[in-house]
């Protein structure tokens, strides 16, 4: 097996827009010539975008790359930025990958009951929690199994028809970051005796979710604009679930270390602060233990969504 992890270079720039690849790991067992029999996860953000390749026979994770999206301020530059990555990159554009699923991270989604969802409404479902542009935005909906939800969300509209030209005769499936977290914390939930607060720390954003006997009660995400935020909202909703910050469970996952500012931050004021493990339903050859266990919860969680 190799490792490949980049943590400088590989920056491509196109004017005053650049992104960087951090980190690559892949396994001796992947093949380009098998990719007909690989699934392909990607995850989209404004700041960031991640692959990960699996083999869904074993289950096995066979590719994980990371990129940093510095600088962007529009969806116009998204794409630009996405065209050059997609064209320099060795595989990405393969047209026949078994299966595709894309996540993207944004402020506007809803979870509804599965009971209750109609397609038809899914427009009015979001207005209730999101400003929908319908000239910007398509309204799409994803299943989480596990929570008996459907997660309710926007995609911007040349993002996705980029995307299907991308791949026009193997359309993706589409889901939203939160639903991908929901369904992994849920998981996880299941074999835990106690409820701690789970934390999922991205990149300038805070997602918090609790859940008791096997339901999801609670989940939200803030934008966090000063490092003094991340205790802020913690504290609050531990105070809304009345949740003692001297003995209730907090497990972390997500961009950050155990050196890191944020966990000795987190630890002042939490006494049990934990980190969550890698998922069970994955398998890893010994390549990825130089990825923290605890990182790329959202994107390993993709495999749950339908």
């Amino acid at each position: 097996m190799t490792l490949e992890q980049v943590e400088t270079g590989n920056n491509l720039q196109t004017g005053a827009l650049s992104y960087k690849l951090i980190r690559k790991i892949k396994d001796d067992l992947f093949d380009e010539e098998f990719i007909d029999r690989y699934h392909l996860f990607i995850n989209i953000g404004t700041r960031d975008f991640q692959l990960l390749v699996i083999d869904p026979q074993e289950n096995k994770v066979l590719l994980l790359e990371d990129f940093v999206l510095p600088g962007l301020t529009s969806n116009e530059e998204l794409l630009q930025i996405l065209d050059q990555l997609f064209d320099s990159h060795a595989f990405l554009k393969a047209g026949f990958w078994k299966k595709i699923k894309v996540s993207v991270k944004n402020q506007k989604f809803v979870q509804v009951p599965q009971e209750l969802f109609a397609a038809e409404s899914i427009t009015e479902y979001l207005k209730f929690n999101a400003i929908v542009d319908t000239s910007r935005d398509e309204c799409l909906a994803s299943t989480n199994p596990i929570a008996k939800a459907v997660t309710v969300f926007a995609v911007d509209n040349d993002l996705r028809t980029w995307l299907d030209g991308i791949y026009p005769n193997n359309t993706p499936t589409f889901t939203h970051q939160s639903a991908a977290l929901i369904e992994g914390t849920l998981h996880f939930a299941r074999e835990r005796g106690n409820n701690p607060l789970y934390i999922y720390v991205d990149r300038f954003k805070l997602h918090i979710m609790a859940c008791e006997a096997g339901k999801l009660i609670y989940y939200n995400q803030f934008a966090i604009k000063q490092f003094s935020e991340y205790i802020k909202y913690i504290m609050l909703v531990l105070k809304s679930l009345q949740m003692d910050q001297r003995t209730s469970e907090v497990v972390l996952w997500g961009y950050i270390g155990r050196n890191s500012p944020h966990y000795l931050e987190f630890c002042k004021y939490i006494s049990n602060v934990k980190f969550g493990d890698e998922p069970d339903y994955l398998n890893f050859g010994y390549v990825f233990d130089e990825i923290p266990e605890h990182h790329y919860f959202d994107l390993y969680s993709l495999y749950l969504i339908d």
